[in-house]
């Protein structure tokens, strides 16, 4: 039997993150994922090595991207038989490819691997009506030009040029992810002065990050830019207090803002994993190892809150562990939205929904508000889809490294009302 191996977490690198329609708006997912992986390649010495994969993810992307990882890693100076496997489980999709990777060196399937992702908001696919495609694949068919000329006109109407494009809402209620939070907000009595509290201090502890040099080796520049294009350091209370809401305008009861919530993001991130061996052959020394994981699902269709699934995820990986809710030294919880957060923690609190939907005796309990996403996160940084999770896997590891030892939490909210969350640890 294949003996576990430990999975190292070397080290990652990303491309600043961007608003949509800025620095980014010509460059797609494939430029992104070029320059991220290009970038790690350089400052690790992989220079046409051959790595067992790479993993690498896209949420919005053009049809013509079907193996975006592939395609990239030919062109990001790796030897160009390293595989590559595309992956989408929105805003979960690159902490999933550290997963796989991590779950393909622990079994010995390879002895390192790239995890990542990027995505734009920018440079979106536009899909033509159903009736235009049939009539182009039967224009397509005929064989001489005036069968085309025929098929193309026939029964034509101008309705057919109408284009669709990628929609926010959950194909299964017809809902945005900021529309389900509001209903999360109001289930948990999350107030609107709390969302903006912990935005400030996302904008305020990215800033302090970035003063101090935290990202310097994390963050390589691109487009012009060394920073993320959402960071507001100026940021106050009162100024975000007077920001109105941004999904439920009617009612007079919404709290989510495009202070508090995150904003449509360009961007990319990678991490390079690997065996101890194979580390220690390359002059690479381990900045912290991933040691568990746990995917989890709602039935959000029929009333639980779309992006609640972490908080079930959690706590079996924390069984699994055999480790309790307070036994992190950091805890990195995507910031999707301010309230997902506050959310997330008032139900780990309540004993109620720890007995009813977790199955456990007692209620997980609070954790140290000090210790939570101590270099600011997604409110601060942005959010392109896939390319989160590898971010906070190379932010993670890095935090490890510089504190010696300890153990830190990962919890990542999807679209589709899933969860994604792993364990980093620095013995």
């Amino acid at each position: 039997m294949t003996s576990i191996k430990r999975v190292a977490i070397l080290g990652g690198v990303r491309i600043p993150f961007c608003r949509n329609n800025t620095a980014y708006a010509d460059v797609g997912n494939f430029g992104m994922a070029v320059k991220t992986l290009g970038a790690l390649v350089e400052q690790y010495g992989l220079h046409g090595l051959e790595l067992g994969e790479v993993a690498f993810g896209a949420v919005i992307k053009h049809a013509s991207e079907w193996n975006l990882a592939r395609e990239a890693a030919l062109s990001s100076g790796l030897a160009p038989t390293t595989p590559g496997i595309t992956t989408a489980r929105a805003c979960g999709t690159s902490l999933d490819n550290a997963i796989i990777i991590g779950s393909k060196i622990a079994t010995g399937l390879i002895d390192a691997g790239i995890a990542g992702g990027a995505d734009t908001t920018s440079d979106v696919p536009i899909v033509y009506s159903r009736a235009l495609q049939q009539r182009l694949l039967n224009v397509n068919r005929q064989k001489t030009p005036l069968d085309k000329l025929k098929a193309a006109v026939r029964g034509f109407a101008f309705g057919e040029l109408k284009p669709s494009f990628p929609g926010v809402a959950e194909p299964r209620t017809g809902m945005s992810m900021g529309d389900h939070t509001e209903l999360m907000a109001r289930q948990w009595k999350i107030a609107r002065e709390d969302q903006d509290k912990l935005a400030l201090a996302s904008h305020l502890k990215a800033a302090a990050a970035y003063d101090r040099g935290f990202f310097k080796d994390l963050v390589v520049p691109f487009r012009g830019l060394e920073r993320d294009g959402f960071l507001r350091p100026d940021s106050t209370l009162e100024k975000l207090a007077t920001l109105k809401p941004a999904f439920d305008k009617t009612t007079g009861q919404g709290t989510l803002t495009a202070g508090n919530s995150t904003g449509l993001s360009d961007g990319a991130s990678a991490v390079l994993m690997s065996s101890e061996d194979w580390a220690a052959g390359h002059g690479l020394k381990p900045r912290a190892f991933l040691t568990h994981s746990n995917v989890a699902a709602v039935d959000f269709v029929h009333g639980e809150g779309l992006l609640m699934a972490p908080t079930i995820a959690v706590s079996r990986m924390l069984d699994a562990a055999g480790l309790t809710l307070q036994d992190f030294d950091f805890y990195e919880i995507h910031e999707a939205f301010a309230a997902q957060v506050l959310c997330t923690l008032r139900a780990w609190e309540d004993a109620d929904y720890c007995k009813s939907r977790l199955g456990r005796d007692s209620a997980l309990g609070s954790i140290d508000p000090a210790k939570l996403n101590v270099n600011g996160s997604s409110l601060a940084l942005g959010h392109p889809f896939a390319a989160t999770g590898t971010r906070i896997v190379a932010t993670l590891a890095k935090l490890l490294e510089e504190r010696g030892s300890g153990r830190g939490l990962i919890s990542i909210c999807t679209a589709g009302g899933m969860g994604v969350t792993a364990i980093v640890e620095r013995p």
